[in-house]
């Protein structure tokens, strides 16, 4: 279990000279109420996406992978995840078929973003962590994930 710290470290309202910027993607399981977060240092993009729902594939447990026959995710439609973008169709493709499970992409109409579960779990979070610095808090993430 990964516990953030807030201590006294408050984040400025800019960057100010960062050198390296993390890019959160949450897949929320909704059967269960488990948040997967990964963070990525690049942009958000469909290979990013799409690596992502990959790490959150080995981590679930195998009896859980054995119980699915169909995986629903819903999309909020965006330029990297939009039905019409190639990349990311391609990298769904491939990850279906490298799993062995069909795959419903599911679009929340644009502007709609209030009715996607992950986006309350945003919300959530921006209060949990109140303005704290998160390099730790990532910095254990990753120590969690290479034990």
């Amino acid at each position: 279990m990964v516990v953030f710290p807030r201590g006294n470290n408050q984040a400025q309202d800019h960057d100010m000279g960062a050198q390296e910027k993390y890019i959160p993607c949450g897949i929320l399981d909704e059967d269960t109420g488990q948040l997967y977060l990964n963070f990525g240092s690049s942009y958000k993009t469909s290979d990013f996406i799409v690596d992502s729902l990959s790490w959150w594939w080995n981590r679930i447990p195998q009896l859980e992978k054995q119980q699915l026959d169909l995986i629903q995710i819903k999309v909020d439609n965006g330029p990297e995840s939009s039905g019409v973008r190639t990349q990311f169709l391609k990298r769904m493709v491939e990850f279906a078929d490298e799993i062995g499970k069909s795959i419903q992409l599911l679009y929340f109409p644009p502007y709609h973003s209030k009715y996607n579960p992950i986006e309350r779990c945003w919300g959530i979070l921006e209060q949990h962590w109140n303005g704290a610095l998160l390099s730790q808090a990532i910095e254990d993430c990753r120590l969690q994930i290479l034990d």
